[in-house]
């Protein structure tokens, strides 16, 4: 497939702005994965689909601002907010690591019914062993950061795979 470079203010806006970036592709990808999850949760399998989808919509948004307290902290380790253009294995370790260590948390304690919404889960959630949180939340943040980054850099870097090339563009 042909990579065309992206030209203008778009691009432009790409290149100052990752954070902009990762927040639009965590909102896009943690939202299908709330939903997926959602039966997991005690109560949603009977709540009505609406309640669920703000549930999901609730728990998508907390998601982005996770990712976005981990692209932070991955910046301040790589010395530059802009090193999804290249990431190395290491950022990518410390954005999961990260959202697993914010995750734990928050599941322990909205469990415990200590957190701002609490929480329970359903019988299907597989929990682990001495954490006593489910597991669906953890595998989430071992998925979700490479896949946010790496749609977060084709982002940045302003190209468009696609099948054949753009009149006007060789």
């Amino acid at each position: 497939m042909a990579q065309v470079p992206l030209t203008g203010g778009a691009s432009a806006l790409r290149a100052i702005a990752p954070e902009a970036s990762i927040a639009l592709f965590a909102l896009l990808v943690n939202f299908p994965w709330e939903m997926l999850q959602a039966p997991l949760f005690a109560g949603h399998a009977q709540a009505p689909h609406l309640i669920v989808v703000l549930s999901c919509l609730q728990a998508t948004v907390g998601d982005a601002a996770i990712m976005l307290v981990a692209h932070g902290l991955a910046s301040w380790f790589a010395g530059d907010r802009r090193w999804l253009l290249a990431p190395t294995a290491a950022d990518l370790a410390r954005l999961s690591t990260t959202g697993i260590v914010v995750t734990v948390g928050i599941e322990w304690f909205a469990t415990r019914g200590w957190w701002v919404q609490a929480c329970s889960y359903s019988a299907l959630m597989p929990v682990v062993p001495g954490l006593g949180v489910g597991l669906a939340p953890l595998v989430q943040w071992f998925i979700l950061p490479p896949l946010v980054a790496w749609l977060a850099r084709r982002h940045l870097h302003g190209t468009l795979s696609i099948g054949r090339t753009l009149p006007g563009r060789g």
